[in-house]
């Protein structure tokens, strides 16, 4: 595009955020932006690879923008999906108390779901679990109802069909190699030449840190992966789970936990566990990227981190090298699974924004610059709040 004429707005990164939020331009602001992703294929990433799972809302501080986005963008994913023909299933999911004393805090998280709007959520105990999941044994159960499934990556496709259809520009294999700021925008080089935009938004998701820096924003954080590695029940095996089983989650925690899920296609997925990942788009156990690992491992906050959770750190790595611990974990809640019942199946990545002072920033992130939106984190609820997301940042982002 180097030489036509500047467009108004580019976003960049094609995952769920990136399409929901050039959608939410479209339709909202009536303008069309153009969309540069540097992989071969749209929602290559955590787009792509996830449990599906549509999330009610339950987790989330009150208040949060988690919490408001997930409500409201959960019904408007459920409607979006019957709109478009998106195979979806409102499934319910059931939260379990292994121990007695942890039925306090399975009441504390019920409240928590009830003033975040969630209704026909039961505490139940005793057989009235196994009218839910008949091997669960637990102390007790929170049934949430509003939680359901879907594949993402068909979502995806249906933005990106709904954008082009609309005369939406979308570029893949289009990486952002450099930003070189002017008075009236942007000029960004791309592998087949440069787009001159006057607005930019980064929905960069594992890059988005180090896009904000070549903006020339500090965005007070960084980006550190973190694998997550899913298995499958094998065939003969799937009886054992209806529908979701998720374990109590640790609040000062923003990983839920291995948890079931039985997907929209019947197969029923277990994990994801969550261990350092030495490369952002590293799906292998031995993937490596010296810039990644140098990222991580320089960066005082994650050290930070480290130092206040490295009991749970070392908890996910023995999980993820031995299959009979993460077994005597799920064993937990489902004590029938044994280690021959698991096959190992895909995994996901996150982008987990640490502050500087070693917090794990849980919520969505979002800053501000002359002309420029930066989405630096996104985490999971994110593909469920999709579209409630892209609304917001679309009403936020500048239009010069």
């Amino acid at each position: 595009m180097s030489g036509a004429k500047p467009c108004k707005v580019v976003i960049i990164g094609g995952g769920i955020v990136g399409l929901a939020v050039a959608r939410a331009l479209l339709l909202e602001r009536h303008v069309a932006p153009v969309v540069v992703e540097a992989e071969s294929r749209l929602g290559a990433h955590q787009s792509g690879h996830n449990s599906g799972v549509i999330h009610s809302g339950l987790y989330y501080r009150t208040g949060s923008r988690k919490a408001r986005d997930c409500v409201a963008g959960r019904e408007a994913m459920y409607e979006y999906c019957r709109r478009h023909s998106i195979a979806c299933e409102q499934r319910g999911k059931l939260v379990v108390a292994t121990s007695p004393e942890r039925r306090a805090l399975l009441e504390q998280l019920e409240r928590r779901g009830r003033a975040n709007g969630l209704e026909g959520t039961r505490l139940v105990s005793g057989p009235a679990l196994c009218e839910y999941e008949p091997h669960v044994r637990a102390a007790a159960g929170l049934w949430v109802p509003q939680t359901g499934v879907v594949d993402f990556s068909q979502v995806v496709e249906a933005l990106a069909r709904e954008l082009r259809e609309a005369g939406v520009e979308i570029r893949t294999s289009a990486r952002v190699t450099r930003i070189r700021p002017r008075p009236n925008g942007f000029v960004l080089e791309l592998p087949a030449g440069e787009i001159e935009t006057g607005n930019l938004i980064n929905c960069a998701g594992l890059q988005s840190d180090r896009i904000a820096r070549r903006c020339g924003l500090d965005p007070g954080l960084r980006i550190v992966p973190f694998r997550g590695e899913f298995h499958q029940l094998t065939p003969g095996s799937r009886q054992l789970v209806r529908g979701l089983i998720y374990p109590l989650p640790d609040p000062k925690l923003p990983f839920l936990g291995a948890h079931f899920t039985r997907t929209i296609t019947g197969d029923v997925e277990v994990g994801p566990n969550a261990v350092l990942a030495f490369r952002r788009e590293g799906y292998r156990r031995w993937s490596f990227s010296p810039r990644d690992a140098l990222s991580a491992l320089s960066y005082g906050g994650f050290w930070r981190m480290v130092a206040g959770h490295w009991r749970y750190g070392l908890g996910e790595q023995y999980r993820s090298w031995s299959k009979r611990g993460f077994v005597r974990e799920l064993q937990k809640m489902v004590p029938a699974v044994t280690p021959d019942d698991l096959r190992r199946s895909g995994t996901g990545v996150r982008a987990q924004a640490i502050a500087r002072n070693g917090a794990l920033i849980d919520d969505f992130h979002i800053v501000e610059g002359r002309r420029m939106l930066h989405v630096l984190n996104a985490p999971s609820p994110a593909a469920t709040a999709a579209l409630t997301i892209g609304s917001h940042i679309a009403a936020r982002a500048s239009l010069d």
